[in-house]
């Protein structure tokens, strides 16, 4: 029997319309009333404290962990990346006050407490192949942390030209 090109199926467990009593459709993926059934009861056992795996909590606990120094941080960037060494400091320094900033918060009879680290950001500027990307997933990798990649030149209607963004 021929298979229909257009026939819906669930795109978490692969079943058909036919197999399922509900169906839902999404832009360009359906649910069944039996994968929602599965995530609700994951759901509600992560909200009832069945699962401690959340991501508010790998933070506080590299918090609790230690903080490694600016120091640590750049010997370690020294590992992977050859040159660039005033941005591995830069770099190294940064990261160090962010998560300060964060345990700041956590820290508030301690005898610093007045003390406060401005939020800030940074920049990386450089030709193709000069280490910028790579700097940012090693440190990623040594803290942890998602890393994310996202071509800026898809965000804009004119692209990489030039042009006006309208």
């Amino acid at each position: 029997m021929a298979r229909a090109s257009n026939l819906t199926m669930c795109s978490f467990c692969g079943k058909s319309h036919s197999e399922v009593k509900k169906l839902i459709a999404g832009p360009g993926v359906y649910i069944c009333n039996e994968c929602i059934d599965v995530c609700s009861t994951i759901l509600r056992k992560e909200l009832a404290g069945g699962d401690s795996g959340s991501s508010l909590d790998d933070a506080s606990q590299t918090l609790e962990e230690g903080i490694p120094t600016p120091a640590e941080l750049c010997e370690y960037l020294n590992d992977y990346v050859i040159g660039q060494d005033d941005a591995k400091k830069v770099l190294s320094v940064a990261v160090y006050n962010h998560y300060q900033r964060l345990r700041q918060h956590e820290i508030a009879d301690d005898e610093f407490s007045e003390v406060e680290i401005e939020k800030s950001n940074v920049l990386l500027l450089g030709p193709t192949g000069s280490g910028k990307t790579l700097l940012a997933k090693t440190l990623a990798r040594l803290l942890d942390v998602p890393f994310c990649i996202v071509d800026a030149t898809t965000l804009t209607e004119a692209g990489y030209v030039g042009e006006d963004v309208e």
